[in-house]
């Protein structure tokens, strides 16, 4: 693993032990861009957490499964991925305020 990915993934463990959390909705994308999100998450995110984020390959995306989990923290993987794992880095594709506007979004249930 190169450096940098090991200091992404690095801060991403520390960020999932961390207790920050986004204070309320975090600002929306613009329309056209915010389609192009929802429809990467539920094709390319739906390829293995499911078409419905009930789970598959992946761990559910549901607002049941993501509740206790920091929006720090799943936007860190969301964007710096997992290594080891088939979850990867999705920082090529989005803003660090789109990964937080995504967590929003599937902690609401993923509305259409």
């Amino acid at each position: 693993m190169d450096p940098d990915a090991l200091r992404r993934w690095a801060a991403a463990l520390l960020l999932c032990g961390g207790s920050a959390v986004f204070a309320g909705a975090p600002p929306a994308p613009q329309p056209e861009r915010m389609a192009v999100i929802r429809h990467l998450a539920r094709q390319d995110c739906g390829a293995c957490h499911g078409l419905t984020f009930r789970g598959g390959l992946g761990s559910p995306l549901t607002p049941e499964a993501l509740k206790d989990k920091p929006d720090e923290s799943l936007a860190a993987v969301i964007l710096n991925g997992r290594p080891g794992t088939p979850m990867p880095p999705w920082r090529p594709f989005l803003t660090e305020e789109e990964a937080k506007w995504l967590v929003y979004w599937l902690k609401q249930g993923a509305p259409p």
